[in-house]
């Protein structure tokens, strides 16, 4: 068993602000309303979060070897991106696998890098508007189906949509924290 030193520890609150991920087993029909409002909102929530940051507030690591800032905003377009096309498979076709990607060999790529944050906040802004209509338009049966991600296992779109979810707050709490931490 490792031995966390109070540096580690500081570490891991500075990456997982809002905590690890949990997914509840049962959830309701407003539990679930709730997911997609969340969804709804995030780019305005990500805005919110950024607007008034500088290219150098921008180009802030949130953590001691984390990304910027602005990878955080282009990684959570393509999270959600990714994310959405998950989603319309495991509704489509039967349990279908998912691979995984390099988010960190992402995350050093020129459009991460160097594009301003404001295309993805459009992106996820136009994007979550058609996952929130798809979300909408679902049953409870259809919350069952599942897909098999390479990285993570067999999960329900249940599961899938609170880990959605729980990945945009986590990220914007990085954010938030950092600003705050920062007294920007």
């Amino acid at each position: 068993m490792e031995n966390y030193t109070s540096a580690d520890q500081e570490l891991d609150r500075l990456r997982y602000p809002i905590g690890r991920f949990e997914a509840a087993e049962c959830r309701t029909g407003e539990a679930r309303n709730q997911s997609v409002q969340d969804i709804r909102e995030l780019a305005d929530v990500l805005s919110k979060a950024v607007e008034q940051l500088t290219l150098e507030q921008l180009n802030t690591p949130y953590r001691p070897g984390g990304w910027s800032v602005r990878q955080v905003v282009h990684h959570l377009a393509d999270t959600n991106m990714y994310a959405y096309l998950r989603f319309k498979r495991g509704l489509t076709e039967d349990a279908p696998e998912i691979p995984s990607y390099r988010q960190d060999l992402w995350a050093e790529q020129s459009d991460y890098l160097e594009e301003p944050t404001e295309s993805s906040l459009q992106l996820l802004k136009h994007l979550n508007g058609r996952f929130v209509l798809l979300l909408d338009a679902m049953n409870e049966a259809d919350y069952d189906r599942t897909f098999v991600s390479l990285g993570l296992g067999t999960m329900t779109l249940d599961a899938a949509v609170q880990r959605y979810v729980w990945h945009n707050r986590h990220h914007t709490a990085q954010i938030s924290s950092l600003v705050l931490r920062s007294g920007w």
